[in-house]
């Protein structure tokens, strides 16, 4: 059953249950993390693209096409031209090496954008899909021009190009 998104957002900013004091630890700001997540709600949604618009978008110049699973599912099968930097590793540091600039217009997908290749593509919980937790934390550090594929596409029928270990043929 998918809740509506006003019932999501209203959890998100409802009072904690308990009254417990909270325990301080100035690296860690669930506030801030509940706003970016309402924030980017609706614009996320205008910045998915189907698979024709990805294409497009990942032929033009200056674009990086971000992939944060795991090196090794990386390796593979990614999206040709894809930079791996796993989700794990985001730092303020780690970012910058890899989009220099908070204003690159970012491709993102992930293991569900994905079915035909279960040890590359390893489905997750809806609601823990990879793209989410990217969105946000891009957000969180700056990157305000993020779009990310939408439909989950077979890898044996899509027309988006595929590299890798596991990758035996390259359409022309």
């Amino acid at each position: 059953m998918k809740l509506p998104l006003s019932l999501v957002l209203a959890t998100l900013v409802a009072a904690p249950v308990c009254a417990q004091e909270a325990i301080p630890n100035r690296l860690i700001d669930y506030d801030k993390f509940r706003e970016i997540v309402i924030q980017s709600a609706q614009e996320r949604e205008s910045r998915r693209l189907t698979e024709a618009q990805f294409i497009r978008m990942m032929r033009s110049r200056g674009v990086v096409l971000l992939d944060a699973r795991s090196e090794s599912r990386y390796r593979l099968r990614h999206i040709k031209g894809a930079i791996n930097l796993p989700f794990t590793d985001f730092t303020a540091e780690s970012l910058a090496a890899v989009i220099p600039r908070k204003d690159t217009q970012i491709l993102i997908y992930c293991n569900n954008n994905f079915e035909g290749s279960p040890t590359a593509f390893a489905t997750k919980a809806p609601a823990a899909s990879l793209n989410l937790s990217t969105y946000t934390s891009l957000k969180a550090y700056g990157y305000n021009n993020v779009f990310e594929l939408g439909p989950l596409l077979n890898v044996a029928t899509t027309q988006i190009p595929f590299a890798g270990q596991s990758v035996s043929h390259q359409r022309p």
